[in-house]
């Protein structure tokens, strides 16, 4: 089958690397949460991964197009201006392009490899009519690959509308992709969050205009609520709570100034089994 030639257009806001910018985060940086809460359920052994969360393989959209990003294996997202090292990165999207065959070498910047170097969990696709292939690839501060990626996707753009604004596309906040409300769940169950227009990214690197998530998950028939914290950038957990009702309430808290929350909290009411 063949592969579209087409130019690539993808909106968003890429930071390029830049070493004069880099800066070590503060000192004065709060603690971070140091264990899991009882109701966090260890993480399944599986490879950890970069995924689409609202796109499968031999789908057939049209542009432009709202693209959304997971993180799995408790990896988490960090801007590139501030390193922090460990299990952090920043997504890259690769259209039409295999895995590097280095993983030592740098990711090129060009149409073919869009990074995302400020923690955006999505993008808006502006591609031309055509088959492609889409994945995504983790990578640090340095655009350097993790072994964080996705499986290939194969996608047909059916059409493109160009009268349609990409901005339109996105509805700045917060989203809880999974659980979906009044759903019955068995534990233990993953918990995905999302972003929109808004960037995550690790509380320590305290970088502006940033947050990162905390999930309170409340029991409906009374109880102390458990309150986790996501401060190293983590975009999803698993849960393994005693059986009951609960309301799962999302918050977004800024990285620079206490108490703030970036967005308006979501919630959703779930029944564990």
């Amino acid at each position: 089958m063949k592969k579209a030639t087409s130019a690539v257009a993808v909106t968003t806001c890429c930071l390029m690397y830049m070493p004069g910018a880099l800066a070590q985060a503060p000192a004065a940086a709060a603690a971070l949460p140091s264990s899991l809460h009882p109701w966090q359920a260890a993480l399944p052994r599986l490879t950890p991964e970069a995924y689409f969360t609202n796109l499968q393989s031999d789908a057939r959209i049209e542009a432009p197009f709202l693209l959304r990003f997971g993180l799995s294996g408790g990896w988490g997202l960090a801007p590139i201006s501030k390193p922090v090292g460990g299990k952090s990165g920043h997504h890259h999207l690769l259209v039409n392009r295999d895995l590097p065959l280095d993983f030592k070498e740098a990711l090129p910047f060009n149409e073919q490899y869009i990074h995302f170097g400020k923690g955006q969990m999505e993008t808006v696709l502006k591609l031309e009519p055509g088959i492609y292939t889409l994945r995504l690839l983790l990578a640090d501060d340095k655009h350097l690959p993790h072994f964080v990626f996705s499986k290939p996707l194969k996608v047909t753009v059916t059409a493109k509308h160009s009268g349609v604004d990409p901005k339109s596309l996105v509805n700045k906040g917060i989203s809880l992709l999974s659980p979906a409300d009044n759903a019955k769940v068995k534990s233990p169950f993953r918990v995905q969050f999302h972003a929109a227009g808004l960037n995550v990214a690790h509380l320590e690197q305290r970088e502006k205009d940033t947050g990162h998530f905390r999930l309170t998950m409340t029991p409906r028939h009374g109880g102390k609520p458990a309150e986790m914290v996501f401060a190293k950038g983590q975009t999803e957990t698993w849960l393994a709570p005693p059986p009951g009702a609960y309301t799962l309430k999302l918050d977004l808290l800024d990285n620079v100034n206490a108490g703030k929350t970036l967005a308006v909290p979501v919630s959703v009411s779930i029944q564990a089994e």
